[in-house]
């Protein structure tokens, strides 16, 4: 074993897209970051993975309307430091129950941003992709971010700033606290063992946080809230029509409400929001529940008309599900939690980023995401 004490490092445990962005935004600021992930580069064990998730500003809260609008602006900053897309402008449309998309309409509208509401006849002529039910707004602000390259990207960001060392297939297997600082015990998939000692460690760990610091945040007076960790399945469905036929849609239904958009050259991507069995992050076999399966298959028949319903291919990712679903974002001494993204995390990854590095430096919590 050897010991190492880089008072001037902080140590990001995680490489998902909050701590990939969170690295990227320490090493923007002159800050020196050794990352630690326990799978390899780009992984598909945790909730960051897949070719695209949704952008989109349909909240029908006020502050995470405004969220949205600084997470875009930080798209756009990074888009223009990588010279690159990561946002393809394919608008979203909210259909469903009444007052969940009334609701989003008021909260776009105190908020300046421009939409429009339709009857479901006027949705489906214009996206006949997609069955209709109640009422009906679309936005244009909204798309879908190619995923795998943003995280690739605050990854290469960070490196060539020369302050980020990174380092995959390893483990955190110990965390001891020292009151001002900790020791974080590294194990790489060869079996050497490290320990970092630092005055700043920031657990971007999602559904591993309970068992990573739960306890370490308890002996210092400050409970998690009680993260509820699901495996979602949703799939990716041979589509009918070309790539510009689909927006980004959140369909608001009685029951499991329902998300969807295109992942070029593998399908429309439909999933239901709000289910998914209780697993351990550590310990899952990937593999659809039947009964959800089949339950999925049935809305998208009925609602997604220009997708072939017959031919799912399942994807497996976790949700970190906090009780309310607002982010978890804390400090306490030396240790900085990141978690409870509940599934609509990633379009607010850069801003994550910036916030989650404001604490690791000193600055203080956001309200609404404090422990």
């Amino acid at each position: 074993m050897s010991t190492s004490t880089p008072a001037t490092t902080h140590v990001v445990i995680g490489a998902g897209v909050v701590g990939a962005a969170t690295a990227y935004a320490l090493t923007a600021r002159g800050e020196r970051v050794l990352l630690v992930e326990q799978h390899e580069r780009g992984h598909h064990n945790g909730s960051s993975h897949g070719a695209t998730r949704i952008f989109r500003q349909g909240y029908a809260d006020a502050e995470y309307v405004a969220l949205t609008t600084r997470a875009l602006e930080l798209w756009e900053a990074l888009e223009a430091a990588g010279d690159t897309t990561l946002i393809d402008r394919t608008g979203a449309v909210d259909h469903g129950r009444p007052e969940v998309v009334d609701a989003i309409a008021a909260a776009l509208s105190d908020a300046g941003i421009p939409h429009e509401t339709l009857t479901p006849d006027e949705a489906a002529a214009r996206w006949p992709g997609i069955a209709f039910e109640g009422h009906v707004l679309t936005h244009d602000t909204a798309g879908r971010i190619h995923s795998a390259e943003a995280i690739e990207l605050f990854l290469t960001l960070a490196e060539r700033t020369g302050l980020a060392d990174l380092r995959f297939d390893t483990r955190v297997t110990g965390v001891q606290d020292h009151g001002d600082a900790v020791t974080v015990t590294l194990t790489a998939a060869a079996g050497d063992t490290e320990a970092v000692r630092t005055a700043s460690v920031v657990a971007a760990v999602g559904s591993w946080a309970p068992t990573l610091i739960g306890d370490l945040l308890a002996e210092r007076g400050a409970r998690l809230p009680a993260i509820r960790v699901t495996q979602k399945q949703p799939a990716h469905f041979p589509s009918h029509l070309p790539d510009e036929a689909w927006p980004s849609f959140v369909h608001w239904a009685d029951g499991d409400d329902v998300y969807g958009l295109l992942t070029p050259g593998e399908g429309v991507k439909v999933g239901f929001h709000g289910t998914g069995p209780v697993v351990d992050p550590d310990h899952r076999d990937f593999t659809p529940v039947p009964a959800e399966a089949a339950r999925l298959q049935a809305y998208v028949e009925r609602f997604v008309p220009g997708v072939d319903a017959s031919k799912p291919t399942f994807i497996s990712c976790l949700y970190d599900n906090s009780p309310d679903e607002d982010f978890v974002i804390d400090r306490r001494g030396p240790v900085t939690v990141a978690t409870g993204f509940s599934g609509h995390g990633f379009k607010f990854a850069p801003l994550l980023g910036d916030m989650i590095a404001d604490l690791a430096t000193g600055g203080a919590p956001h309200p609404r995401f404090s422990l």
